[in-house]
């Protein structure tokens, strides 16, 4: 709960009550530092400065003791203890957010002017910290990322039905889930961000400054694929690799034409560079922070280099190039008029590590019916 500040005069020393501690300026202040406990879902960020745009210096987890040194203002924070702008210095250029801190006492103001606060004339009414919503996944656990790209570092996972804390929305990268497609990401009690794309939650207000996130996508799942046959077709002809694999496989790993490798490099099936080799129509590479997984489910963050094409058809002319050329597939191309057989003897010579991946793209070829562009039938 936020308390409202209030002055007390008791002789020059003047104090300002804050949550569940006590700022006072320096003149009045204990010759010792003040002890304290952190309250934070995860882990609680130490920054080079009171603010949220400040370097990231360390961290601290939950229910650790700390001893803060004293307090002073910066931005404004919304926490599980109170919704403030102190920020409690731990150390030379070491800060925390007094919006997740418990003292067990006045803290002293590292300033060396007290700080003004409006009297106060009635106690406000309880302050809901966060936003409580629920993670739907019907895709497996759902990555918990630095940032709000895909391609930002995984700092957790969340299972489906899991209770999140919510803070406020921004705008990232945009993910289709469960729930919706959209490119809102949702800011979590501890700073890290989920894609609003698997949370069902209330009405969640936008972080201050984010642009409004886009709801609808820019192209329908009916238009990409549309836009995906010329090219896929062109790959039967001059590879064997059935369309329907390769419009899938499109789908799957580029999330319908909105991952980041797609956008920025228009690499649609996550190609990658070998020893910084491209191949022939690929014009250069890209190193990406990714997750891979092994064929026993475990999964890990790591980095990969991965192609950049011109055009999305060099891309799809690239994905039968890259098929036929590799031996270790040449196995499935004895399947090129099944695509079902196709497609398991590409994932079961390692195309890609996800344990599911067979499943996947048979999945979206039934749903999506991409067997009517087999050309052959």
């Amino acid at each position: 709960m936020l308390h409202t500040a209030r002055r007390l005069f008791t002789a020059p020393a003047l104090a300002v009550v804050i949550g569940a501690g006590l700022l006072v300026a320096p003149e009045a202040a204990l010759a010792a530092s003040v002890p304290a406990t952190v309250d934070v879902v995860g882990t609680l960020r130490i920054r080079s400065a009171p603010s949220l745009a400040a370097p990231i210096v360390g961290a601290v987890n939950d229910e650790q003791r700390v001893t803060v040194e004293c307090a002073t203002r910066g931005t404004a924070v919304r926490g599980s203890q109170r919704t403030t702008d102190v920020w409690d210095r731990l150390g030379a250029g070491r800060y925390i957010s007094h919006a997740y801190v418990r003292p067990q006492g006045a803290i002293p103001s590292c300033a060396a002017v007290p700080v003004q606060t409006q009297p106060a004339t009635a106690r406000p009414a309880a302050v809901r910290k966060y936003i409580v919503g629920r993670v739907r996944s019907s895709d497996g656990r759902i990555n918990v990322r630095a940032g709000t790209s895909l391609t930002a570092p995984v700092k957790g996972t969340l299972a489906n039905g899991a209770r999140v804390s919510l803070v406020c929305g921004v705008v990232g990268a945009r993910v289709k889930g469960t729930v919706r497609t959209t490119t809102q990401w949702n800011r979590l009690s501890n700073g890290y961000y989920i894609s609003h794309a698997y949370v069902v939650t209330p009405t969640l207000h936008l972080c201050p400054g984010a642009p409004r996130p886009v709801l609808s996508p820019a192209v329908t799942p009916e238009q990409f694929i549309a836009r995906s046959v010329a090219g896929a077709q062109r790959g039967w002809r001059d590879y064997g690799v059935p369309p329907s694999v390769t419009i899938a496989q499109a789908i799957l790993e580029s999330g319908w034409g909105r991952s980041d490798l797609s956008v920025n490099d228009g690499n649609f099936f996550g190609i990658k560079c070998f020893n910084g080799y491209h191949g022939p129509l690929a014009f250069g590479c890209h190193t990406y922070k990714t997750q891979e997984c092994t064929k026993a489910g475990k999964c890990f963050d790591t980095t990969a280099s991965f192609r950049r094409y011109a055009s999305p058809g060099m891309s799809f002319r690239d994905h039968g190039y890259f098929l036929r050329a590799n031996r270790r597939y040449r196995p499935a191309f004895a399947y090129t008029r099944s695509a079902n057989r196709f497609i398991w003897g590409v994932w079961k010579a390692g195309y890609a590590t996800d344990p599911n991946y067979y499943t996947k793209i048979t999945g979206i070829m039934a749903k999506w019916g991409l067997y009517r562009y087999d050309t052959w039938k």
